[in-house]
């Protein structure tokens, strides 16, 4: 009769680095863990941290001021603030001009008549002294003298004089013309900036809002700098151990076999052993 036998064997194997190299990585493994007992904040930055800190607690300095430049953009930065002038300024030109733009001064300047007058007394001087000196003052002759040298001397004032205002009436309705234009312009442009100034302020808004968060938003980066500095640090060391780490391998392997054996291998396999089991309990 026969039967069968098992026997299981287990191997461990194990792999290293090249032998060469063992040496300088163990010291840089030894450094490496030399390195992760300094991952903190040192001093130095601990201190520029506190000063963040503490630079956050302040604030902004110029956030009011920020603030207030804000405002007044968005009020228009006073753009308009001269509008009523400008205004003013245009309605006290209409004034002046209006009498000379209407034609109600043609004919009607003062020094005209002064100078009409001046003319009369000089023509009359000249033709009543010649007829005096006649014997003839006062005739018919002295007086048709008297009018033909008037109208002589007057006729090319009074048409010189009547060109003028024509010439002011005409010049003075284009000014007024222009001086609407302008002013119109003027308050256009007011307006424009008005307009641009309030954009602006929308954007200078944003600054303002930024510097009233200054504070919380430094404290936050500060905080986060604070946790990251030894976060950075055990992340450098990492990335420098846990490859070298991985260099070796060690690993388990277990066979198992089956043998047949026959009748007589087996009972002489169990007679070896009846045979040491006895030999254990004889005296020596």
């Amino acid at each position: 009769m026969g039967g069968q036998s098992t026997s299981t064997q287990t191997q461990q194997s194990q792999t290293a680095p090249w032998a060469a190299a063992q040496p300088a990585l163990q010291t840089m493994l030894g450094q490496i863990g030399t390195g992760l007992n300094n991952t903190g904040l040192t001093s130095a930055e601990s201190s520029a941290l506190d000063t963040l800190r503490n630079n956050a607690a302040t604030g902004n300095p110029y956030a009011g001021q920020i603030a207030n430049y804000a405002q007044t953009l968005l009020n228009g930065g006073g753009a308009t603030a001269q509008a009523s002038n400008v205004q003013d300024n245009l309605a006290a030109y209409r004034a002046a001009l209006t009498p000379y733009a209407t034609g109600s001064m043609v004919g009607n300047n003062p020094a005209l008549t002064a100078q009409l007058a001046q003319i009369r007394s000089d023509v009359g001087n000249d033709v009543n002294s010649q007829f005096a000196a006649a014997g003839r003052d006062l005739s018919g002759a002295n007086l048709m003298a008297y009018g033909r040298g008037v109208s002589a001397g007057e006729a090319p004032v009074i048409a010189a004089q009547y060109n003028q205002d024509v010439a002011n009436q005409l010049a003075a309705g284009n000014a007024l013309y222009n001086a609407g234009n302008t002013t119109a312009n003027t308050l256009a442009q007011m307006q424009q900036s008005d307009l641009a100034n309030r954009g602006q302020g929308v954007s200078a808004a944003q600054s303002a809002l930024d510097a009233q968060n200054y504070g919380a938003n430094a404290t936050l980066a500060e905080e986060a700098q604070r946790r990251g500095i030894p976060v950075q640090a055990l992340s450098l060391l990492a990335q420098i151990g846990v490859p070298i780490a991985q260099l070796g391998s060690q690993g388990n392997s277990t066979t198992t076999g089956t043998q047949e054996k026959s009748g007589v291998d087996q009972f002489a396999t169990l007679a070896g052993g009846i045979s040491s089991l006895v030999n254990a309990f004889k005296p020596k």
